[in-house]
């Protein structure tokens, strides 16, 4: 493992650690100025040195974790349990991805987008514990209403019109009774010797 990396790994391990006992702390006392900024020192640092290294994704997540921990450090926001909370899932994301980037020497493919959304909300202040925060949902499209009463039609089928054309052509009841009635009388005719001839 290149010796760069590997300190890496090693220093911002035992930045973790650290934070995390101080989120405690600060959850105990959030005016603790001190323990603010210790940890925002150290968040602040693990995100300027994967910028350095080539780390984008492991870089986004404590990007997006520094942002809230500056609203904290400069008061514009107060410090709460779901906000800790927060904090602390940043953390263990982040050791995620450093545990796959020790055992590959790579930083492993994941999606971190939905504990990215959350820590962005919660530094715009809409961040609200239990709701999920989702991207837009995408507009509905418009299905043109069609009536229910009409079977759509099957490719080679015949349609509507094609129909109705043949069955007006075609011989109806009446006329095939008459037509038959007419070659009975034409077949008595001819069975007398008669001759048939009918005006067209």
């Amino acid at each position: 493992m290149d010796d760069l990396l590997n300190e890496f790994l090693t220093e911002t391990f035992e930045s973790i650690e650290v934070v995390d006992v101080e989120l405690v702390e600060l959850e105990k006392d959030p005016n603790n100025k001190s323990v603010l900024d210790n940890i925002f020192r150290l968040v602040h640092t693990i995100k300027g040195t994967c910028g350095f290294l080539g780390l984008p994704r492991l870089e986004s997540v404590a990007h997006s974790a520094e942002n809230v921990l500056g609203k904290f450090r400069d008061g514009e926001m107060k410090v709460t349990a779901d906000s800790v909370t927060l904090i602390l899932k940043s953390l263990d994301r982040i050791k995620e991805i450093l545990n796959g980037i020790e055992q590959t020497q790579e930083e492993p493919v994941g999606d971190d987008s939905e504990i990215i959304n959350d820590l962005n909300a919660m530094a715009e202040g809409k961040y609200s514990a239990g709701a999920k925060t989702e991207e837009p949902a995408p507009a509905p499209v418009e299905v043109s209403k069609v009536d229910e009463h009409v079977r759509p039609s099957v490719p080679g089928e015949a349609t509507l019109d094609e129909l109705e054309a043949a069955f007006m052509a075609a011989p109806g009841p009446d006329d095939e009774a008459t037509g038959a009635k007419e070659t009975s009388a034409d077949s008595k005719l001819t069975s007398m010797g008669g001759n048939v001839s009918r005006a067209e």
